[in-house]
């Protein structure tokens, strides 16, 4: 059976960059993973493949939504490390419910049977108010993962996500593997907010991911960073290969508990 990993997190946090690192760091560590992005962009495997390939929805399309005839290599492709990638897709803004669409690939994937072909499934999923569709991976994973930055709406989206997590683990198997840090700048209070913050909801931080040009340009590259060059590269591969060996060695883990939405407005303010 797979180790299944949920990786969800405020939009524009960096959740497609790192979950593409973390899939390359696994992979390289003999793992076979299989990356599924679900967020209507359908960008998060470009750093693991370097294009936007076709997805679940572009393939269902045009086979008039016909589950039955679309086929495993429709829609997956392989990239770098050997990382199989899968992109849900969605339809045109203001046209079609997202969630949606990834609660479809969720189906896909069980009549494909992947879920005991890979030593891990990493699904990259959007959003910080995670509606049905959206938090259909829950359903599935052993282990739900939240990416934030040190700062207030960042963290206002994790306390949500908790939500999301606690909720699901009253009837699935889903608990919480802890934050990572994001963007993580020692001239901007480095990580003191999310640590009292996982301190407060009862998670921890299990990766410190630095903020630096390198990781910029290699998602503007369409390259993991294990295929860039550049000063500072050890620095930012350090972490992924850390978090790579902690996820894949049965992890610890929590259910955590989140704060009410109006609490966390007066406890975030009065951190230092």
């Amino acid at each position: 059976m797979s180790l299944i990993l949920a990786v969800y997190g405020k939009g524009g946090i960096g959740k497609s960059t790192t979950s593409a690192n973390l899939s390359a760091a696994m992979a390289l560590k003999g793992a076979k993973v299989l990356q599924i992005g679900c967020d209507p962009k359908h960008d998060s495997t470009f750093p693991l493949t370097g294009l936007l390939q076709p997805t679940v929805i572009d393939v269902l399309e045009e086979v008039d939504f016909h589950i039955e005839d679309v086929a495993r290599e429709d829609v997956i492709l392989t990239g770098f490390a050997g990382v199989d990638t899968l992109e849900a897709g969605g339809p045109p803004a203001g046209s079609g419910c997202g969630g949606y669409v990834v609660g479809e690939t969720v189906k896909l994937l069980k009549e494909f049977g992947l879920y005991h072909k890979y030593d891990v499934i990493l699904f990259d999923v959007l959003g910080d108010v995670v509606c049905g569709g959206f938090s259909a991976p829950l359903n599935y994973a052993d282990y739900g993962i939240i990416i934030a930055c040190n700062d207030f709406d960042s963290i206002f989206a994790a306390n949500r996500l908790c939500l999301a997590i606690q909720q699901k683990s009253q009837r699935h198997k889903v608990r919480m593997a802890g934050l990572i840090a994001n963007r993580v700048d020692p001239d901007f209070g480095g990580t003191g907010l999310l640590e009292q913050f996982v301190e407060t909801v009862g998670t921890k931080i299990i990766g410190r991911v630095p903020y630096h040009d390198l990781i910029r340009r290699s998602r503007l590259a369409g390259k993991t960073l294990f295929d860039m060059e550049g000063e500072g590269k050890e620095d930012c591969l350090r972490p992924f290969n850390e978090m790579a060996e902690y996820l894949l060695g049965q992890p610890e883990s929590t259910i955590p508990n989140p704060m009410h939405d109006r609490a966390i407005f007066d406890v975030v303010g009065g951190w230092k």
